[in-house]
């Protein structure tokens, strides 16, 4: 975007060949990677000291590991330079690794393999900047549908729920079931711009962050349980 402030990006992974390979895929394409970090306390410090808009966060570092280093940031209420907050984009070598759902619930905005491909990479960190999530929905559910514990949800889950609108209650069952926005409009015959508004409102009302966060809770609170059918009620 022309005339816009570069993205910003730290990079925290114990491997030095994958913080330097990361810094030079995103600097060919104009992103700024303004701290490197080896573990989750030099994450966290680096975070503080540069206010980036997007950390590449390892699952496994040594000392505090990403996960809590994931948790550390997200409680922070500093945002980037640009007043944004700061979202978290988990590395992994695992798919479908259990950590990596941790990490979504404790506010991470997505994932990616440790072997993506320089223009994936480019691409999720723009994507995660613009406020989206970056997992496809149905991977979304399958890692959620693999990993949550329904079984107990805490009061304030309950009570968040109650302020949704009829309507939102069944845009976020089906957003947990795996459906984009134009399939959201599609099953609901709404407009896509409609869509977006009731997304945007489930997530102010919720107090979420993204789309990931959201699935999590429909399923955590049971408002969605494996196997159900991703059509409209």
């Amino acid at each position: 975007m022309t005339g816009a402030a570069p993205l910003r990006v730290v990079v925290a992974d114990d491997q030095a060949l994958v913080r330097s390979g990361f810094r030079m895929i995103l600097a060919a394409d104009g992103i700024d990677v303004v701290a490197e970090a080896a573990d989750g306390d030099d994450a966290c410090a680096a975070v503080r000291r540069t206010r980036p808009d997007v950390v590449l966060m390892d699952i496994r570092m040594p000392g505090l590991d990403g996960l809590e280093a994931t948790r550390r940031i997200m409680a922070d209420p500093s945002p980037a330079l640009d007043g944004r907050p700061c979202r978290v984009i988990i590395l992994t070598t695992f798919d479908l690794d259990h950590y990596v759902y941790e990490a979504l619930n404790a506010g991470a905005s997505g994932f990616l393999l440790k072997d993506v491909t320089p223009e994936q990479l480019v691409a999720a960190v723009r994507l995660v900047t613009s406020g989206d999530a970056l997992l496809a929905p149905t991977i979304t559910r399958r890692l959620v549908e693999r990993f949550a514990r329904p079984a107990a949800p805490p009061p304030s889950a309950h009570r968040d729920l109650a302020t949704l609108t009829p309507r939102e209650l069944e845009v976020l069952r089906l957003l947990a079931r795996g459906m984009s926005n134009a399939e959201l409009a599609a099953a609901l015959t709404l407009s896509i711009e409609t869509v977006k508004t009731h997304v945007t409102r489930i997530l102010t009302k919720l107090h979420l962050r993204d789309r990931v966060q959201a699935v999590v809770l429909a399923y955590e609170t049971a408002l969605v349980t494996p196997g159900t059918p991703a059509s409209p009620s």
